[in-house]
C-alpha cells in the first residue's frame, strides 16, 4: 500500500509535468515562435536564392516564408477538426 508521502511525491511530479506540458503548448502556439519561424525561413531561402543567383532574392524569399507561417497558423484549425471528427 502506498503511503501519504509517496502520494504527495506523485502529485508533485504530476504538477511539474503539467507545468512543462503547459509551457510547451504555450510555446507551440506563441507569436514569438511564429515570428522566429518566419525569420529563419526567410533567411534560409534568401541565402539559397543569393547563392543560386536567382532574381530578386530578398523579395522572392518572402513567398516561402509567408507560406510556411500560414501553414503553421492553419495547423491548429485542422487539429481541432481532426480531434472532433477523427480522433474520438
Amino acid at each position: 500500500m502506498t503511503n501519504i508521502t509517496e502520494l504527495e511525491k506523485d502529485i508533485i511530479e504530476i504538477k511539474e509535468r503539467n507545468r512543462r506540458v503547459e509551457s510547451d503548448k504555450a510555446w507551440e502556439t506563441s507569436w514569438t515562435r511564429r515570428a522566429l519561424i518566419f525569420v529563419f525561413t526567410y533567411m534560409v531561402f534568401m541565402i539559397f536564392f543569393v547563392v543560386a543567383h536567382l532574381p530578386k532574392p530578398f523579395v522572392n524569399s518572402l513567398v516561402p516564408a509567408i507560406a510556411f507561417v500560414l501553414s503553421t497558423l492553419s495547423i491548429s484549425f485542422l487539429k481541432r477538426i481532426w480531434l472532433k471528427y477523427i480522433y474520438k
